[in-house]
Parts: structure tokens; C-alpha cells; sequence
């Protein structure tokens, strides 16, 4: 299907001090991707201005939370071109959350087009140096008109964008969780939909309230065994090896993760996916053997963790130098890639034309 395109009469680009502090998610670009699901099929993607949406308050997206969503980045390089990371990882796993939640998938290569045509057209509200980017946000929701508890008829996929600065959180301690839970077998974890999300902010309050800045989720069974970070991925370096939950359906599969476990092999860095638990960090905490922790995800890379906290026992995680620090070397790896510094075997940069 080809794109209709409507290109905005006056740029807002002018509204945005690029030189300041650009805060993640508050400012849009000038041009949004939509294309509406109704009478069983995909109708006309049409890229317009920014602008808001005209909605039903009985729609069905605000009563049984149909809604999923993606969260990517594009980079600025040197030479002002720009790039796309892992975006096919993406539209992957997309489609993946739209099944689980009983939505349409969206098709592969009309998502492709759309997300470089969209990029494309601004460009110039992509930022440049490191950490900075235009983080994009596919997204959709069920539209019908209709209260009856059963799947949506009619559904709006959309894109949106805009300018982000590097995420700094600065000392971070995270607590973990003994009595709530992120996900259970047999539900949403491993989909991007929006109710995962909302279901964390509760507990995450509580835990700011004893003086940390986020959680670590436990299985949901047992809570002995460590899964997420907040809204991240959750990496431990236990010794020299550097470990991991696997993937469940418990577990987002995250693609800064995936990136990370490849580029540790190749750094030659001791990687180990598979059960980790409570007790056994606790243990390596007392012996001094817990050198570094960190959360990875599409927002910040990677973010270390200086803390984590579990009941009455605290484990301190001394900052390691940039050197020493696993978390540091693939996070900049990362960038070396993402921003164009460095050659690309894995197929992952794409540029958009």
C-alpha cells in the first residue's frame, strides 16, 4: 500500500532548544504515522502533521486495555546520516505483543516503509552527539466504539517521535520484590502491552518510599528468583561472569539485551543466562563477590545499579571505572554502533535514506 503523505505547513522545530536538556518523551516531531484496522483489513497508511486524536470515550482501548507498543531509536552520525538499530527485532517482536493481546498484526514491510518515510521527513529532529537520539514509538490501540467485553473491531496503529537526551539517573538502588510481581506464567510479560506497565507503578512507589529507585521482580510463584529491573532487562556480574535471566513468557526479550549477550561473547566477557536467586545473590553480596549490576533497555542502555536492598539485608556495589566496568564497555560498544564509529557485522545499523 502506498503512503499518503501530508506534510505539515509550518515546522515546530524552531520551539525546541536543541542546546538544552531535551527530556525523554516531551517533545514530538512534526509528522505522525496512522493506519486504521476496520472491516477486517488495513486501510490507507497516511503520514499527516502532529496532532491530536479525536477518540470515543467508549473506545475500547480505555475499558479492557488493548494496547501494545515499541520503543526505538534513530542516531545522528558524524556525517549527519542517519541510522535506525535492530528495527526488523522490533516490528518482530511487535507483532508478537498484537497476537498475544488479540490484535491485528501489522504488516512487516508496510511497518518498515513507514518507519524510514517517517524518520526521513524528520530528520532534522534528530540530534546529534552521543546518548542523544530521536526515540520512536510505535504503538497501538483498540478504537471501537463499543462496551461489550470482547476484542475490539476497529484498531489505529500509529508512530510518533521526537528528540531525547542521554538518560542519566545517577546512583540508582533497587529493592527486591517479596511479595508483587511484574507477570505470571500464562500472562502478558512478554508483550509489550500497556497494562504491564501500569501494574508496576504501585509497587515502584513503595519502594521509592524506603529510598530506592526502582524494583527487581521476582517469579510470581516463588519470588526467590530474580527476573527484571523496573522496566528493564536485569544483568548481574557475579565474579567475572555476567549473568542473566532467560527469556520466558514472564520475561520481555529484550533487543538491547539480546545485543548485549552477543557483544559480551565477542568481548570475550563470561556471559550465563539461566536461574538466578535471591539467596545466591545475597550470599555473593556477603563475600564480596557482587562487582557490578545493571538494567538494559532501549531508553538508557544501560543503567547501573549502585544497591540492591532485600528485606533487612543491603548490598553496596562500589562504582567500578569505565575500564573495569562490563556495563560501560558494551554500553559504549553499543554506541560505537549505533552512531555509525565503528564497522557492523551483525547487520544490526540501517540507514535511513
Amino acid at each position: 500500500m502506498k503512503i499518503e503523505i501530508e506534510k505539515c505547513s509550518t515546522s515546530r522545530i524552531g520551539e525546541i532548544d536543541f542546546s538544552s536538556n531535551l527530556p525523554f518523551g516531551k517533545y514530538m516531531s512534526d509528522h505522525m504515522f496512522i493506519c486504521k484496522w476496520e472491516n477486517g483489513q488495513w486501510g490507507t497508511p497516511r503520514i499527516t502533521p502532529y496532532k491530536n486524536l479525536s477518540i470515543a470515550p467508549s473506545s475500547k482501548v480505555f475499558h479492557y486495555g488493548q494496547a501494545i507498543f515499541e520503543g526505538m531509536k534513530a542516531f545522528r552520525d558524524k556525517n549527519d546520516n542517519i541510522f535506525l538499530f535492530r528495527p526488523k527485532d522490533n516490528i518482530e517482536r511487535f507483532n508478537k505483543s498484537a497476537i498475544r493481546m488479540n490484535m491485528p498484526e501489522f504488516p512487516e514491510d508496510l511497518f518498515y516503509e513507514a518507519l524510514h518515510t517517517l524518520v526521513g521527513m524528520d530528520k532534522d529532529w534528530v540530534p546529534s552527539g552521543e546518548g542523544r537520539s530521536y526515540y520512536i514509538r510505535p504503538f497501538m490501540i483498540g478504537c471501537e466504539e463499543a462496551l461489550n467485553a470482547v476484542p475490539s473491531a476497529e484498531y489505529l496503529f500509529m508512530i510518533i517521535g521526537g528528540p531525547v537526551d542521554a538518560i542519566f539517573k545517577g546512583d540508582v538502588k533497587v529493592k527486591i520484590a517479596d511479595h508483587f510481581s511484574r507477570a505470571a506464567n500464562g500472562g502478558t510479560g512478554f508483550a509489550k502491552c500497556a497494562g504491564n506497565y501500569g501494574g508496576q507503578f504501585y509497587p515502584s512507589s513503595l519502594a521509592k518510599e524506603e529510598g530506592y529507585q526502582s524494583v527487581i521482580w521476582t517469579d510470581d510463584a516463588t519470588h526467590t528468583l530474580l527476573e527484571e529491573a523496573g522496566q528493564m532487562n536485569f544483568m548481574i556480574r557475579i565474579g567475572d561472569t555476567l549473568r542473566t535471566a532467560p527469556v520466558s513468557e514472564r520475561l520481555l526479550d529484550g533487543i538491547t539485551r539480546r545485543s548485549i549477550l552477543r557483544l559480551a561473547e565477542d568481548m570475550g566477557i563470561k556471559t550465563e543466562v539461566g536461574p538466578i536467586s535471591v539467596a545466591e545473590v545475597l550470599e555473593a553480596g556477603k563475600k564480596g563477590q557482587v562487582i557490578e549490576a545493571f538494567g538494559c533497555g532501549t531508553a538508557a542502555v544501560v543503567s547501573p545499579i549502585c544497591g540492591i536492598g532485600y528485606k533487612d539485608d543491603y548490598i553496596d556495589i562500589p562504582a567500578l571505572s569505565a575500564e573495569e566496568s562490563f556495563g560501560e564497555r558494551l554500553r559504549q560498544r553499543i554506541f560505537d554502533i549505533q552512531y555509525n564509529r565503528t564497522e557492523d557485522p551483525y547487520g544490526w545499523r540501517v540507514e535511513v535514506e
